[in-house]
C-alpha cells in the first residue's frame, strides 16, 4: 500500500442478461480476474447484476437473503478469494415484499450489511424515460454502514444519491467511503451522473463511487455505464467508459483528513437552526 490510510478497490462493470446463471458466473469470472490482476480488498459489482432491470421482471427473480442463491453464490465467492464483495443489488423478496437490496460479504463468506434502496426511482422525462419502481418495490427505511479500515463505508442504490441530507446524516456517523451500485438510465445519466457524485463527495468531504452496469443497447433498459470514483474535493480519480470493464482504483484516506481539516464543513454547521433527524432510529 502507498499509505497506512490505504485501500484497494476493483469497481465491476458488466453486461448482464435474462440468464441468472450467466449472470452469476459472469459476475463470477470477473471478480477472479479483478482479484487476480489487482489484489484489492474490496471488489464491487453493479445495481442489478443478476437480473434484468425491468418492474415486470423483479418478482420473477426476486430472492430471499442471505439463503437464495445469488447469496449462498456471493458468499462462497468471498469466501474463496479472501475478499470483501459488495454484491452490487438484486431483486429481494421478504414476507411478500420486494426490495432492491445491496450486500456486503466478508473475505470469510460472512453477510456484514444490507441496504435497500431507501429512495424508489420514479421518473417521467417526455422523449427519454418513464419508469416507475415504485409499481414493483418497496422502499428501505435503515442507513447502512460497515468498516474496513481505514474506511467507514457507507451504502446506497442509485436513486439514493440524489438525496444530499442522507449523506449528511452518513457523515455524522462518521462514514468517509460512500459506495453505490446504480443503474442510471442513459440519457439520465449524462445530464446527472458525474454532477451527482462530485456534488455528494464535497458534500461530505469523502469518497464516493458508483457502479453502473455496462451500456447495452440491445437491452430493454440501457445503462449508463461510466462507472466512477470521486475523491472528496470532487476530483474524478478514475472512470469507466460504456461498455465492459473492470475500474481499479487505490484510496488514500489522508486527502479526507486533508479535505476536512482545510474546511471544516461539519464544525460549522448552523445546529443552532437545524439538525439532522433519522425518523426510523
Amino acid at each position: 500500500m502507498a499509505s497506512s490510510k490505504g485501500l484497494k478497490l476493483a469497481l465491476v462493470q458488466m453486461k448482464g442478461s435474462s440468464d441468472k446463471t450467466v449472470n452469476l458466473k459472469h459476475a463470477g469470472d470477473l471478480v477472479r480476474e479483478a482479484v487476480k490482476k489487482y489484489s484489492p480488498e474490496i471488489v464491487c459489482l453493479p445495481e442489478f447484476f443478476n437480473a434484468p432491470y425491468n418492474t415486470k421482471l423483479f418478482r420473477t427473480y426476486a430472492e430471499s437473503i442471505p439463503d437464495g442463491t445469488t447469496s449462498k453464490f456471493l458468499s462462497a465467492l468471498a469466501k474463496e478469494l479472501n475478499v470483501y464483495i459488495v454484491g452490487g443489488s438484486i431483486p429481494e423478496i421478504e414476507n411478500e415484499k420486494l426490495y432492491n437490496t445491496c450486500t456486503f460479504w466478508s473475505p470469510r463468506g460472512q453477510l456484514v450489511a444490507k441496504h435497500r434502496k431507501m429512495f424508489l426511482f420514479n421518473c417521467d422525462i417526455p422523449e427519454i424515460i418513464t419508469f416507475h419502481e415504485s409499481d414493483a418495490l418497496t422502499a428501505g427505511d435503515t442507513l447502512t454502514t460497515a468498516k474496513v479500515d481505514p474506511a467507514t463505508i457507507a451504502f446506497g442504490v442509485c436513486f439514493d444519491i440524489h438525496y444530499p441530507e442522507l449523506w449528511m446524516k452518513y457523515r455524522e456517523l462518521g462514514c468517509n467511503l460512500i459506495i453505490i451500485p446504480s443503474a442510471f438510465p442513459i440519457d439520465y445519466g449524462d445530464r446527472y451522473w458525474e454532477v451527482y457524485l462530485r456534488a455528494r463527495a464535497i458534500d461530505t468531504q469523502s469518497y464516493v463511487t458508483m457502479i453502473s452496469p455496462a451500456r447495452d443497447t440491445t437491452a430493454g433498459y440501457v445503462s449508463h455505464g461510466y462507472t466512477m470514483m470521486v475523491d472528496p474535493f470532487g476530483k474524478v480519480v478514475a472512470s469507466a467508459k460504456e461498455d465492459e470493464e473492470i475500474v481499479y482504483v487505490e484510496l488514500d484516506f489522508n486527502l479526507v483528513d486533508k479535505a476536512r481539516r482545510e474546511i471544516k464543513l461539519f464544525d460549522m454547521r448552523r445546529k443552532d437552526l437545524f439538525d439532522l433527524v433519522l425518523k426510523t432510529e
